[in-house]
């Protein structure tokens, strides 16, 4: 897979890189607030094996994912471990623990 160079193409590329599988069963909304020149807010909601993504802020999110955007890219592209970004601070989460463990599963994340 080629590596994103952007946190928008990061996004972009969420479709390919969904696992439905992984997705069954899980019924919530994902915010990622990226802070940084390349940051921005997008939320996913994974719902019935399907996904839809946004731009923006979701009024409710079931977990908010807040990272640097250079990290969060370094992350998506496999060049960090996703345990050890959060270990080291780099990728912070509000919510349910447990689907952020899911999230790696169901887009492949390091």
């Amino acid at each position: 897979m080629e590596k994103a160079t952007s946190i928008k193409q990061v996004f972009e590329a969420m479709p390919e890189q969904f696992n439905a599988d992984a997705a069954s069963g899980v019924d919530a909304v994902f915010q990622f607030d990226l802070t940084g020149d390349d940051g921005g807010k997008y939320w996913v909601k994974v719902q019935d094996q399907q996904l839809s993504i946004e731009e923006g802020e979701h009024d409710n999110p079931s977990i908010t994912i807040i990272s640097s955007a250079d990290d969060y890219l370094k992350l998506a592209n496999g060049d960090i471990n996703a345990m050890n970004a959060f270990m080291q601070g780099k990728v912070k989460v509000k919510g349910n623990m447990g689907l952020a463990m899911k999230l790696q599963s169901i887009f492949g994340l390091g």
